[in-house]
């Protein structure tokens, strides 16, 4: 307790100790950033895709496309190659799924005014000449559809690992085990993949026959359909079926949807995939035309623009 008066006895001040605690983020010394170290290409281009909107598309994708190129002074066109792993595994990703046209738009962009200078010497056309500007994005695009779709997007081994462990467990313990959880992970980008294939295809920068192609591969499997293939046939009809659909390729389309017709009264085909299947028969029937279409993402101000025209018509 502290007396009045009373005097008190001078302290030392505290002296530095050699071996004293210093926090790292003091301790570092600060680094100049190379302009093309890898690191810096993905910091910068992750920060703009978490901004990317349709309000900022024109300036977002002008600075994205700068940093793609950057690989204007590369041989291998790896800074490229990165910007567009960056914007497909945005693209796929299952909280984006309702951004697809926007990230294939962002493509197309790309595609039409990346730098001819821009190329890849390892990656060469039928005169043996290296693929330089929108057809090295292109090229890398189809690559990386073809690569992630062919790996079996819905990983057939997990999802059966993960289905066999949760029927072994009660209750709701099965919802949360980290097999059931990377296999419904799985699922939702194998959906954002296909739906994101099928708007890259309205951009035509897909060919048809990579469509038709698509959808035989999910319908092959005539003895025991996954139901992952099933989803993902109907995510990619919703897509890319009315533009699929065309009198010459009718013929391929009746094909297709008899045999969705028959899977729609397949008893190994659980209940929730047959009313999937018969949403895109009758939307096929209705010409495809939605009964509640969902708007696709619209800037701030075409949406004030849309309440006013309302607004209006009230008065």
């Amino acid at each position: 307790m502290l007396i009045i008066g009373a005097t008190l006895e001078p302290v030392a001040p505290l002296e530095v100790s050699a071996n004293r605690w210093v926090a790292a983020s003091t301790s570092r010394k600060p680094i100049a950033p190379d302009a093309d170290s890898p690191e810096l290409v993905d910091r910068k281009v992750r920060s703009l895709l978490n901004k990317l909107s349709m309000e900022k598309f024109d300036s977002i994708s002008d600075q994205i496309i700068t940093w793609a190129n950057k690989s204007e002074n590369e041989k291998d066109g790896r800074t490229l190659i990165q910007v567009i792993r960056l914007v497909f595994d945005k693209a796929t990703d299952s909280d984006e799924a309702a951004w697809s046209e926007m990230y294939a738009g962002l493509c197309w962009m790309m595609m039409v005014t990346i730098s001819p200078e821009v190329q890849d010497d390892g990656i060469r056309n039928t005169d043996g000449k290296p693929i330089a500007g929108g057809q090295l994005v292109r090229k890398h695009l189809l690559t990386r559809c073809q690569e992630d779709f062919e790996r079996g997007w819905f990983a057939k081994e997990t999802t059966a690992t993960a289905v066999a462990a949760a029927n072994n467990k009660k209750g709701e313990e099965n919802l949360y085990s980290d097999q059931y959880c990377a296999a419904q992970k799985a699922k939702r980008q194998g959906l954002g993949l296909i739906k994101f294939i099928g708007e890259l295809f309205k951009f035509q920068m897909l060919t048809e026959r990579v469509m038709h192609g698509c959808v035989k591969k999910l319908l092959g499997n005539v003895e025991n359909p996954e139901e992952e293939e099933i989803e993902s046939l109907c995510q990619l009809l919703r897509t890319v079926g009315q533009q699929l659909d065309v009198p010459k390729a009718r013929a391929h389309m009746d094909v297709y949807f008899a045999r969705m017709k028959e899977l729609r009264k397949d008893l190994n085909v659980s209940p929730r995939m047959q009313f999937m299947l018969q949403d895109v028969i009758e939307l096929r029937e209705r010409r495809w035309v939605g009964r509640g279409c969902v708007s696709a993402p619209t800037t701030i101000a075409a949406d004030h623009e849309a309440v006013t025209i309302l607004v209006l018509l009230r008065l």
